[in-house]
């Protein structure tokens, strides 16, 4: 209690949250696999007050949890059982900070969701090119700590490559403001670097200076039907070359991925009248006019279909078929939620490995665990597949769930040796903490764990995740 009272007078009585009703939506997952436990969850409003907030737990050596929009797929933003931890939760620090059209940066506090960092930008004529499904929700203090992806990272990068500066609170609750929107910058080592992707494990990301881009001035969609992911890469190759960086997305569908989706969503309807065990989903943009764009796609997925690397196409036209392929490759997550539990896997792979691993793991898996089904969907224009596995008969999935080691274990190893990583862009968090001990060198962990013993002597910065 003495602990509550000192960070009740910090935030204010009523953003201190400790009735079990109001603690139950910080401590489980999105996923509903990991639950936990909290001596309360606090709401700080301002960099300032995270920074008391965390001097006083180091003071009373109690762990801290940092969690934005509770989105992770890793369970990297859930305490652990023992009921110790303090959790932070960042949603209030939910203020654009500024808008520098003229050097194209924009700063944020942590707790903005993506989306509204996203209608910030647009409104002042940018484009802030970071999309993922849970844009409506997840935090941009979450984005950066998971060093987030999504669908643009083909032309744009990951956020870490969109991120200029940072302000963070570090395990002693010292506030460092490295809020620069600068592109170079070569005085010491580049810090931010060590915040972006740490899950919260190193400190306390409170605000961001991000790169914005011009808006483009038009965007052509299309939907391809295709043989095989082999295929894939040669429509991915063609229009590389035929469109450069205006490829803005190209991602992977499995027939699989796409029947859940009409199965589980209302309104979600074929996009082509045939079907296919394997689609792409592109988008092009540029400053060019529509009629232009549309016509060099056209164009580019008619010689794609007379080369026979594409056996039906439909472009969009409107923006509301846009939308609507769209939401077919973005509900995939929320289908195979409302189907039952996964067993997921993020992964990347050099591009010209993925139809190897794909046929070749498909098939080690069915002969392991016999009635198995994946569902394959992704990035294939920067080599992310979320590869994910269950069994039709809920007691078949049970079984295979509580197995989940044996299936990691067939397809990490072949992950790994085709020089790939057992996490793209949805982190370690619990659930790979162990994975990762087995697949990074342990110079590499040594490493890791020194960088972790320098910035948080005291493991209490979000403890058990990572390392």
């Amino acid at each position: 209690m003495p602990l509550i009272e000192t960070l009740a007078a910090i935030v204010g009585p009523t953003q201190v949250l400790t009735d079990a009703a109001d603690l139950a939506p910080y401590l489980a997952d999105w996923r509903g696999r990991y639950h936990g436990a909290a001596r309360c969850i606090v709401r700080p409003g301002c960099a300032e007050e995270v920074a008391a907030l965390v001097r006083a737990c180091a003071a009373a050596r109690v762990p801290m949890v940092p969690q934005g929009g509770n989105t992770s797929l890793c369970g990297a933003a859930t305490p652990d059982a023992a009921g110790e931890a303090v959790v932070i939760s960042l949603a209030r620090l939910n203020r654009i900070r500024a808008l520098d059209a003229a050097n194209n940066t924009i700063t944020v506090e942590a707790g903005c969701t993506l989306a509204a960092v996203q209608q910030a930008a647009a409104a002042a004529g940018r484009l802030f090119p970071l999309s993922l499904a849970s844009q409506g929700s997840c935090l941009i203090g979450g984005n950066l700590s998971t060093n987030a992806g999504g669908v643009h990272v083909l032309r744009y990068g990951n956020t870490r490559e969109l991120t200029l500066g940072l302000e963070v609170v570090l395990p002693s609750g010292e506030l460092w403001n490295g809020l620069r929107g600068l592109r170079k910058d070569n005085t010491g080592y580049d810090l931010k670097q060590l915040f972006i992707g740490a899950e919260g494990t190193l400190g306390i990301i409170t605000a961001a200076v991000l790169k914005l881009f011009p808006a483009p001035r038009t965007t052509a969609t299309a939907w391809l039907a295709i043989d095989s992911p082999a295929a894939a890469l040669a429509v991915l190759a063609r229009m590389q070359a035929r469109f450069g960086a205006m490829l803005t997305a190209c991602e992977l569908v499995s027939g699989v991925a796409l029947a859940l989706v009409r199965r589980h969503l209302p309104g979600q309807t074929a996009p082509l009248p045939t079907t296919s065990a394997w689609h792409l989903l592109v988008d092009v943009s540029g400053a060019d006019t529509a009629p232009v764009l549309l016509a060099a796609l056209e164009e580019c997925l008619g010689d794609a279909l007379a080369a026979g690397e594409v056996s039906d196409v439909v472009i969009a036209q409107t923006l509301a078929q846009a939308a609507h392929l769209w939401a077919l490759r973005e509900n995939i997550s929320e289908a195979q939620k409302r189907e039952g539990f996964s067993i997921k896997h993020d992964i990347s792979l050099p591009i010209s490995a993925i139809p190897e691993f794909i046929a070749a793991t498909d098939a080690a898996l069915a002969a392991a665990f016999p009635g198995i089904r994946c569902v394959t969907f992704g990035h294939i224009g920067d080599g992310n597949l979320h590869y994910n596995q269950s069994m039709l008969d809920a007691a078949d999935n049970a079984r295979l769930l509580a197995g989940q080691a044996a299936v990691d274990r067939l397809i990490h190893d072949r992950v790994a040796a085709l020089g790939g990583s057992i996490s793209a862009e949805h982190g370690i968090g619990q659930l790979k903490r162990a994975e990762l001990a087995r697949y990074r060198s342990p110079v590499e962990l040594a490493t890791m764990r020194a960088i972790k013993q320098a910035l948080d002597p005291l493991g209490l910065m979000n403890p058990g995740k990572v390392l």
